[in-house]
């Protein structure tokens, strides 16, 4: 069977790949802690599901939607766009999407052309490289150091002829780190002077933590301008992963393009999964006391959580992360005094020999560090913690 060069060249999502290994260890009666997928431990809240289930009976989720997705929940995303960016959004610059993962799959389609260049401050989500790729781009690297947030003079030295687009994600997976608004404006500043796009994923927005807030880019100008793409969804905020309910806000005219895409590639979003983000959006008594529980859980367990890491023999966290749900230890030391010699080794043999299930800070695109998703109650968060401590005790040479 002949494959695809693009095909060949795909790694699989270390995320998903990490998480399914620890589900199968668990599915064979181990008792692994799996910090290794960001998900948020919550049941979507109850009025969302009610929504879907009256859709279903309603007959309404038995039939296609356009395929950017119905038209008022679009509307809807626009307007809570408007509400909280101070934009000017109708819903013809939205397109509903299979998941935030889906607009940003075909914002790269959309946008790039083969050999364009996407630059990539590191550390990076597992999948923009690999979507890049998909497209026929090429993600570019650029290294930010301690800080883990990109300068306008570190994205100049990766700028080249075939620079097409920047991706920006603020509070960052897998750091948890938040650009603040003069960062923002230079980096706007930049792209505005060399006509580069930003693609901001915007998707863990709502989730910030110890009286830190989110800008995005976004929220810089009165109008979207035409070298701007906004990426977010329903999944982080409203504990919807399954539902894989995502958007991508854009000119009009750049959404007339990425909707021609989805036709062709997923058809519509998923209609039940439609009527339940509408829901979601609208808000309905108790859908503020729901979606603030989830955020003060995670704020408590990041609270809890990071000094007990950042106390690990080796793991080094200099900075509190800001918000999302992960931390990202550097664990130069903890190699040393090991004498594992990678990453990658490190991480297996915690899993095998500690049961915590966790990623490889290679598959973010900087080595000697791992990644702790704190998005799991907070009486495994510290049991796992104990298991990596004693890890620590006993592989210390």
């Amino acid at each position: 069977m002949h494959l695809s060069k693009r095909s060949l060249q795909i790694q699989p999502s270390a995320t998903m790949k990490t998480s399914a290994q620890a589900k199968q260890m668990i599915a064979d009666g181990i008792d692994v802690i799996n910090l290794g997928i960001g998900e948020p431990d919550f049941e979507t809240p109850q009025y969302i599901e009610d929504a879907a289930i009256n859709a279903i009976k309603a007959g309404k989720a038995s039939f296609y939607t356009p395929a950017a997705g119905l038209m008022p929940l679009r509307q809807a995303v626009a307007d809570q766009t408007n509400s909280d960016y101070g934009l000017d959004l109708s819903a013809t610059n939205v397109a509903v999407t299979t998941g935030a993962k889906m607009a940003l799959y075909a914002t790269f389609q959309t946008i790039l052309d083969p050999g364009d260049e996407v630059l990539l401050p590191d550390p990076y989500w597992v999948s923009y490289s690999e979507q890049i790729k998909l497209a026929d781009g090429v993600p570019v690297p650029v290294a930010t150091g301690n800080s883990f947030k990109a300068t306008p003079a570190q994205l100049e030295e990766k700028r080249t002829a075939h620079t097409r687009a920047l991706v920006l994600n603020s509070p960052q997976n897998p750091t948890g780190v938040i650009y603040d608004k003069d960062e923002l404006v230079a980096l706007k500043t930049w792209a505005d002077e060399h006509d580069v796009i930003v693609v901001t994923d915007d998707i863990y927005g709502n989730l910030t933590y110890n009286g830190e807030t989110f800008t995005s880019i976004a929220q810089l100008s009165d109008h979207l301008s035409d070298n701007l793409i906004i990426i977010n969804g329903a999944s982080k905020t409203y504990s919807m992963t399954g539902w894989r309910m995502g958007y991508v806000i854009a000119t009009e005219a750049t959404i007339s393009k990425i909707s021609a895409f989805l036709s062709h590639a997923t058809g519509n979003p998923t209609a039940v999964s439609q009527y339940a983000f509408l829901a979601a959006l609208k808000g309905e008594e108790g859908e503020a006391n729901a979606v603030a529980k989830m955020h003060d859980a995670f704020e408590e367990r990041l609270n809890t959580i990071f000094p007990l890491v950042n106390a690990l023999p080796g793991f080094d966290m200099p900075t509190k992360p800001q918000g999302a749900f992960y931390l990202f230890p550097d664990i130069s030391e903890a190699l040393k005094l090991t004498g594992i010699a990678t990453t990658a080794e490190f991480v297996s043999r915690i899993l095998d020999e500690a049961h915590v299930a966790l990623v490889d800070g290679n598959a973010f695109g900087v080595d000697k560090h791992l990644r702790i998703s704190y998005a799991t109650d907070l009486a495994s968060l510290k049991k796992a913690v104990d298991r990596l401590s004693k890890f620590m005790d006993q592989n210390i040479q």
